[in-house]
């Protein structure tokens, strides 16, 4: 058994590696720059955490997803690893800490975003550390051509220069040929080894419908399909709509967004895999990280809005080897709809404008201040009190993203941390000074072993229970130990968040880069439009799938195109399915394609055996 076969045993019970796996990990372990392409649930995290463990030193994971840095932490930890993620709901106090620890060899895993690992605090703890390996993870967002495109990753280069010997690996799970370019080139990869699973799934089976009633032929599809499955929408809005429809038709489901509390996201998640609820109705929030391996189909309420983010969500699908579906149904203004969408997402340099005046006016910071600091941001709020539209609003908010004046994180739920800043003696003399906050601070000290030393998420409806308080009474109580310097406190938020990436500057100093608005508009509506195309073109699914990541396969035989060029090429069976969603009776069909009864009958019957119409409360839908 190799060191990195007994690491995998030792930590995660596995006796081998899955396909790909070890030939990445034996490279990074080897020092070698790293770049592998591993579709969704190929086990990328197992790539860089084994060999994180066996090289020595602490290995930095550069990130842009908090929910999956912290998902990755609360793992690492369960497993008796140390790990700590830097994220944009912490204090200046917590993450001096933090790179403290990191500096002096207390953790083995630090997870950060590109943003923050740009600041001045990080970069010099980073000069003093002893660092074994540097992560990039969804390596994508590096390329302008990438699905997910952060400009800060351009920056993580810089972090060489000052230890130009430490090996980086990138991952991703969905890359061009032209991403991979640049991957290489922005990360300035030195003789890199190149893993690339192949994006072939035969299990999997890809099935595009337009349909005149997607909601129909959507309920058909959850009643028909056997299993566990996930359903994608775009938006918040589109998840609550769909969750409203199943539950009216009394289909067992569950919500997912990033705007839920954790023990919200927890116990949607739990019923889930546990089959208390039979379908996920979600953004793309969720799927990070998350390994079920026996989902039966992944079903679109919307066009995805590019191939890259369709195939990662889609390929949830099936990870058991086993047969599943990845279902999309669209409608004639569906397409229409995401052409105005990606249009949306640019809008007028002067709404941009408007809305860093208004956040900066809103959150009360001077200019020249703000630099590498965090502030919730009550977004609505924000739009009432200065009459801007809400939607105008996000779009422009990303727009500064790109142009790297600030970053914004959508509404994350950060629990309430703390951490005490006095020894005993001084906790003493205040609780006898203070008698009424003795019950919570005893508690805490109890409940959280090490609160001294480092910050902990606490649990507030327990300590509520416990102390027979409201959680108002125990917010103040907090507040007040903060005021008189007992604690260093964190208190909850699900608000986004917004980080200056530079100071504040003043409305004649904001240059916004041309290539935001010509260039990534441009790249944004070619990705539209080959998504178009993919729900449009009468050519095998899975064959245009490969193709745009710049891979070959024989037609896949089992997606709906292939299963249409199958059937026998005279007119009668392709003008069946032309008209059948029109929900005809059998004797209105017959008569609508000039053929008996007993003949149609034949050929519904052929098309049921091979599934392309399925029969559901009285009606045929195509599946």
């Amino acid at each position: 058994m190799s060191k990195s076969e007994a690491v995998l045993k030792q930590f995660w019970g596995f006796d081998q590696f899955r396909p790909n796996q070890k030939a990445i990990v034996e490279d990074a372990i080897a020092g070698q720059d790293v770049l592998a392409l591993l579709p969704t649930g190929g086990g990328k995290s197992i790539c860089f955490q084994v060999p994180g463990l066996i090289r020595e030193g602490i290995t930095i994971v550069v990130s842009p997803l908090i929910a999956l840095m912290q998902d990755q932490v609360d793992n690492l930890n369960k497993r008796g690893i140390r790990a700590k993620a830097i994220t944009s709901g912490m204090s200046y106090k917590e993450i001096d800490y933090i790179l403290d620890n990191a500096r002096f060899g207390g953790l083995d895993f630090l997870y950060t975003s590109p943003e923050r690992c740009q600041s001045d605090l990080f970069v010099e703890r980073f000069k003093l550390m002893n660092v074994g390996l540097l992560v990039v993870d969804e390596a994508h967002c590096i390329s302008e051509w990438g699905h997910d495109f952060r400009p800060s990753f351009m920056h993580i280069k810089d972090l060489r220069l000052h230890k130009p010997n430490v090996p980086v690996l990138a991952l991703t799970a969905t890359a061009t040929e032209r991403v991979k370019k640049d991957i290489i080139q922005h990360l300035e990869l030195k003789k890199v080894r190149i893993h690339e699973a192949s994006f072939v799934r035969q299990n999997l089976h890809y099935q595009v419908r337009k349909t005149s009633n997607k909601i129909e032929s959507i309920l058909a599809a959850c009643k028909h399909s056997t299993g566990v499955g996930i359903i994608y929408c775009q938006t918040r809005r589109s998840v609550k709509e769909m969750v409203k429809l199943l539950m009216s038709n009394r289909i067992s489901c569950g919500v997912y967004h990033g705007g839920l509390t954790k023990s919200e996201r927890e116990r949607m998640l739990n019923d889930w895999m546990s089959k208390k609820r039979r379908i996920m109705v979600a953004t793309n929030a969720f799927g990070m990280g998350i390994d079920k391996p026996n989902v039966r189909f992944v079903l679109h309420y919307e066009i995805p809005s590019s191939l890259e983010a369709y195939f990662q969500e889609a390929g949830r699908g099936g990870r058991d080897g086993e047969n599943a579906k990845a279902l999309l149904f669209f409608e004639e203004n569906d397409t229409e709809n995401l052409k105005t969408a990606t249009l949306k997402k640019f809008p007028a340099k002067t709404d941009v404008l408007n809305t860093y005046r208004a956040i900066s006016n809103f959150l009360k910071i001077a200019i020249g201040s703000g630099k590498d600091e965090t502030y919730p941001l009550d977004l609505k709020k924000m739009c009432q009190v200065y009459k801007l539209d809400y939607e105008t609003t996000f779009h422009s908010l990303k727009i500064l993203e790109l142009n790297e004046n600030l970053l914004f994180s959508e509404g994350t739920f950060h629990p309430t941390k703390l951490r005490f800043l006095v020894t005993n003696r001084e906790l003493y003399n205040f609780q006898i000074q203070f008698e009424s906050i003795h019950p919570l601070s005893t508690l805490l000290i109890r409940s959280y072993p090490g609160i001294f030393e480092y910050f902990h998420a606490i649990h507030e409806d327990e300590i509520c229970k416990r102390l027979k308080i409201n959680s108002e009474r125990l917010t103040q109580q907090l507040e007040f130990m903060q005021q008189h310097g007992i604690i260093d406190l964190n208190l909850r938020s699900s608000l986004p968040t917004v980080t200056y990436i530079t100071e504040r500057l003043p409305d004649s100093h904001i240059y916004l880069k041309p290539s935001i608005y010509k260039e990534r508009r441009d790249i944004a509506i070619q990705k539209s439009e080959a998504m178009i195309q993919f729900c449009q073109k009468n050519e095998c699914r899975s064959q245009q799938v490969l193709t745009y990541f710049g891979q070959t396969s024989e037609p896949c035989g089992t997606c709906d195109v292939c299963q249409k060029n199958s059937m026998p090429l005279d007119s009668i069976p392709r003008k069946i399915l032309e008209i059948l969603e029109k929900q005809l009776s059998l004797k209105e069909l017959s008569s609508e394609i000039n053929l008996t009864e007993k003949e149609t009958e034949n050929y519904i019957r052929e098309f049921l055996k091979i599934e392309i119409i399925i029969w559901m409360d009285g009606k045929f839908y195509l599946n």
